[in-house]
């Protein structure tokens, strides 16, 4: 089993390049299911999470074709052979449940295993099956399979989400794109992988109004055609490497970054003492002093702090002058991070959704071992700081979201270098 193996105490200096985002490209893979025509996705990242969504929709009887070094798939849905999800995929990744809406939009059926995932908290599935049933979906729970139908089809609908799910946002954006009538999808995510969504499914021949709003309108049309599309940045990425000049000095050039993509996290950046200056290329950051400053912390949905660098942003606050404390709102059980971090030497107490941290001067290297994905990237950047040698376990969370880490980082001037067996 892989490892990552950091030794702090280096300044970074140059660039690094932003791959597309993740959680972009498994919203837009599924959209292939909508269409008999070929839909073609250029700045793909190339990551074991791309590889399992691949072979899902394979199972389903879609050609998937990877050209550029896997940074542009194709992807055609033209001779389908099957609308069942396996569980033996579908457990693997969360994602997979976007399958369902498009499977019933385009075939009237499907057969789709609850999904599995990061083990970060609750992530219920009734907030897709109940939007779907309001568009006249039958669905119903049979040996850990969701068996659903739409005998003549889906049906426009006003569609209340109870709560701004990303995830059943998108599930329900596109099967409402071939439903008969007018869809109005309330209280909708924001997320700019949303908006990405949207725009793929514009230009496949969509009628789609109010995406990035709390208001999505979708007129359905008859079919959908062929389209090329960009995977807009990785914001989780981005934020990522935003980090890791504070962490151990430097300066650090993020290219293809975007300040509208992470502008609350940008904000919490300033007030710890951190500058990020928009370029040409995308984003500079370095810190103002020696250390970053304490600041609070409250995760919410897009357009606020994301979830998905609470954990990287925890640990830079390990380092910070002073307390902070920082709330999860998003999922309960996302601290997962806190007791390897204390590992290495950090001060911090963890009290249901809030963990308060008390900045210390330094960190130790230590073996220390990923809970999930975003943890196991805090402890990478973590051991960018501390003094000695930190060897991070269980590196395959990593490799579910971030490609070539150790390429990225090693390229700034880090010493970081992946190992087998250690």
């Amino acid at each position: 089993m892989d490892s990552i193996v950091v030794k702090g105490g280096r300044p970074l200096q140059g660039q690094i390049s932003i791959a597309g985002a993740k959680n972009a490209a498994l919203a837009l893979m599924p959209a292939t299911l909508l269409s008999e025509e070929p839909l073609t996705l250029t700045n793909a990242p190339r990551l074991s999470d791309i590889k399992t969504m691949t072979a899902l929709l394979q199972s389903l009887g879609v050609e998937v074709t990877s050209m550029q070094d896997g940074k542009v798939q194709v992807l055609s849905s033209h001779d389908m052979t099957s609308t069942t999800a396996d569980y033996e995929i579908v457990r693997k990744m969360r994602a997979s449940n976007l399958v369902l809406g498009p499977l019933l939009a385009r075939h009237h059926q499907a057969i789709v295993s609850l999904p599995g995932g990061c083990a970060i908290g609750a992530r219920p599935m009734d907030i897709h099956v109940t939007a779907l049933e309001a568009m006249g979906a039958q669905i119903e729970l049979r040996d850990g399979y969701l068996h659903a139908k739409a005998p003549g089809g889906l049906k426009g609908a006003r569609v209340p989400l109870r709560f701004a799910s990303v995830g059943a946002t998108e599930n329900i954006l596109m099967a409402a794109t071939l439903a008969k009538g007018t869809t109005i999808l309330e209280n909708a995510a924001r997320e700019p992988e949303i908006v990405d969504l949207a725009r793929c499914l514009r230009s496949m021949g969509a009628q789609i109004e109010g995406e990035g709003t709390s208001t999505i309108t979708i007129q359905g049309v008859d079919r959908l055609g062929a389209a090329t599309h960009p995977v807009v940045t990785d914001r989780i990425e981005l934020g990522t490497y935003m980090l890791a000049p504070v962490f151990c000095g430097g300066e650090v050039e993020c290219l293809g970054g975007r300040m509208d993509l992470v502008e609350s996290f940008a904000e919490r950046l300033d007030a710890a003492g951190v500058d990020v200056t928009e370029t040409p290329n995308g984003l500079k950051v370095k810190r103002r002093g020696d250390r970053p400053r304490a600041v609070d912390v409250v995760t919410e949905p897009f357009p606020g702090f994301p979830t998905d660098l609470q954990a990287q942003m925890m640990a830079m606050l390990c380092l910070a002058e002073g307390t902070s404390v920082l709330e999860e709102k998003i999922f309960e059980n996302r601290f997962m991070h806190a007791p390897e971090l204390v590992r290495m030497g950090a001060n911090i107490e963890v009290h249901g959704g809030h963990a308060t941290v008390h900045g210390v001067e330094k960190l130790k290297g230590a073996p220390v071992m990923a809970t999930d994905l975003r943890a196991s990237v805090s402890l990478i950047l973590a051991g960018l700081a501390a003094e000695g040698e930190t060897i991070v376990n269980r590196v395959y969370h990593l490799d579910r979201g971030y490609e070539h880490v150790e390429d990225k980082l090693g390229g700034v001037g880090a010493q970081i270098e992946r190992v087998t067996g250690v």
